[in-house]
């Protein structure tokens, strides 16, 4: 059966007259936005799109079905607009509260889509260290939401969201990035000094035990409070850094490595026990905008 959002897809692949610019526009990637097209093809029986050099048409089968696909849009967003009313969500605000660098790698597109849903709805964003003090605050009543590593313990409910991978950042003329493999034993790296974080950083306690997996205790180059700090000290030549690869954004100087073996962490999404519907409406934004891999066992705090 068609959802709606392969629909969404088909109009707007056709307003745009491109699977590229369609893909910009709605914020995904053009093979998925073309494999959700063909799943709405197969399940409708034939082709709906004729795919040409440089744009698409429809068929005699997309012409039938383009303006029904509209209407199901229209009544959709009347549907939603009715419930938003309903339950308060085109006001107010969202507590979201979580760690410094969940902020910096995953939550910038979250947000925008949020924003992009619910423009008068407030999001007042609180961020902490350590995963210790996020769940304090929690405790506290200070958050609607956490987003951070899996909390030690917690009553309310708790959603896996995906597994953070973490690199090794060095510099691009560190003897390491020297070699063809994008991997890095991390027994390899035992007498460095590294680029460490600040004793109440949780990305500190995430070092070390990855490391002492690896046998051996990481000595100190710096250590810096600021997680954003971190991947450019290390490219600048001063260590190896071990970052969330979701921080290292596109043409970083730096040489971003896997470590073997894989740091990975566990990160969770946590409310009191009865979230009310902004709440509800924030996690499954969240849910869908995470750029996480499907859970696993968390390697740190």
């Amino acid at each position: 059966m068609a959802t709606l959002r392969q629909l969404e897809y088909l109009v707007t692949v056709v307003e745009t007259g491109s699977f590229t610019r369609a893909a910009e526009l709605l914020h995904v990637s053009q093979p998925a936005l073309s494999h959700q097209v063909r799943a709405l093809e197969r399940d409708s029986g034939g082709p709906l799109l004729e795919r040409l050099p440089r744009s698409v048409r429809l068929t005699p089968m997309g012409r039938a079905m383009l303006p029904h696909a509209r209407a199901a849009l229209a009544d959709a967003e009347r549907a939603r607009t009715a419930a938003r009313r309903a339950a308060g969500l085109d006001g107010g605000e969202i507590q979201l509260a979580t760690v410094y660098s969940i902020t910096l790698g995953l939550l910038p597109p979250v947000l925008r889509s949020w924003r992009e849903r619910h423009p008068e709805v407030r999001v007042r964003l609180r961020e902490f260290p350590h995963a210790d003090a996020l769940l304090t605050a929690m405790a506290a009543g200070s958050a609607d939401v956490a987003v951070g590593p899996a909390p030690r313990s917690w009553d309310g409910p708790v959603r896996e969201l995906g597994t953070e991978e973490f690199v090794v950042v060095v510099a691009d003329d560190d003897p390491v990035a020297a070699e063809d493999d994008d991997r890095v034993p991390l027994a390899a790296l035992a007498g460095r000094d590294w680029v460490h974080y600040a004793p109440g950083n949780g990305l500190a306690e995430v070092l070390d035990q990855a490391c002492a997996e690896a046998g051996f205790q990481p000595r100190t180059a710096v250590r810096t409070e600021q997680t954003a700090a971190a991947p450019l000290l290390a490219a600048a030549g001063l260590g190896p850094a071990l970052v969330p690869a979701n921080l290292i954004p596109p043409g970083f100087p730096g040489r971003p490595l896997r470590p073997d073996p894989p740091v990975r962490r566990l990160l969770t999404a946590y409310t009191r026990s009865h979230p009310d519907p902004l709440t509800n409406a924030f996690l499954a934004c969240l849910s869908e905008g995470l750029r996480l891999t499907g859970p696993a066992t968390p390697d740190g705090a």
